[in-house]
């Protein structure tokens, strides 16, 4: 085996052994369809630890097994995808929810994301795409079919168009250290942890910290949160994309 492929073999196993880290949680009203995710993510190296058929049976599940990831389709008999993931979010702000539907409709992927979902995968995606979206939304990546990604950032822009009033004895923002504050603007331009990472030569770990020290110091809960904070002050439009 030549060096090349023995660095190659190390970073693969580097990669299962992290998945088999990674707890997941799948959920849809399709029997076949959730068993064969399931089966697919637990051939990639994830540990499956439940999966659930409707609404309610999922938020029992959830709150239960406390997975990292939830594949959530958003169809479901007993309550809708949306309402689950906001329920889910809201009680464990740490559950990063990927939704995988077969719709592509505006509304549905505006909804999801509101409700608090990382990422958006359309159910044509192949088994390859999906245990990479699911490998990234672990890690804090925002994952979107494309196309969609520009949707969803577009509707940051435009609900910061119009932000909520400021109390008049609403304390002053908390000071953001110039590298928490060039992370947000790269946040608010769209970019992934992976390419803000790459962008300023750090980790993708260290991206990760200054966002979640963001969120703490601003007390905000999610991304979407961020995002609209940061285009309500023009932060998307300073320096190059």
């Amino acid at each position: 085996m030549t060096e090349q492929q023995t660095e190659q073999t190390e970073r693969a196993e580097q990669t299962e052994r992290a998945d088999a880290t990674v707890r997941v949680m799948v959920v849809d009203d399709h029997p076949m369809w959730r068993d064969a995710v399931a089966r697919d993510l637990a051939a990639a190296g994830f540990d499956v630890v439940a999966t659930a058929g409707d609404g309610p049976q999922a938020v029992r599940r959830a709150q239960a097994v406390a997975p990292d990831v939830l594949v959530l389709d958003l169809n479901l008999p007993g309550m809708p995808g949306a309402q689950v993931c906001k329920e889910l979010v809201a009680a464990s702000p740490a559950l990063r929810v990927l939704v995988l539907s077969a719709s592509g409709e505006h509304a549905d992927v505006l909804e999801a994301v509101k409700s608090g979902a990382l990422g958006y995968l359309l159910k044509s995606a192949s088994t390859e795409e999906l245990t990479d979206a699911v490998r990234r939304t672990a890690v804090g990546d925002p994952v979107f079919t494309p196309g969609l990604a520009g949707l969803v950032l577009g509707e940051y822009r435009r609900l910061a168009s119009d932000p909520a009033p400021v109390a008049a004895d609403e304390p002053k923002a908390p000071r953001l250290t110039e590298r928490e504050t060039e992370v947000l603007r790269l946040v608010a331009k769209g970019l992934s942890y992976k390419q803000i990472a790459e962008r300023l030569v750090i980790s993708h770990r260290t991206v990760q910290n200054h966002v979640q020290n963001t969120l703490g110091k601003l007390q905000l809960h999610n991304r979407v949160e961020l995002v609209r904070y940061a285009i309500e002050r023009g932060l998307d439009s300073v320096g190059e994309a």
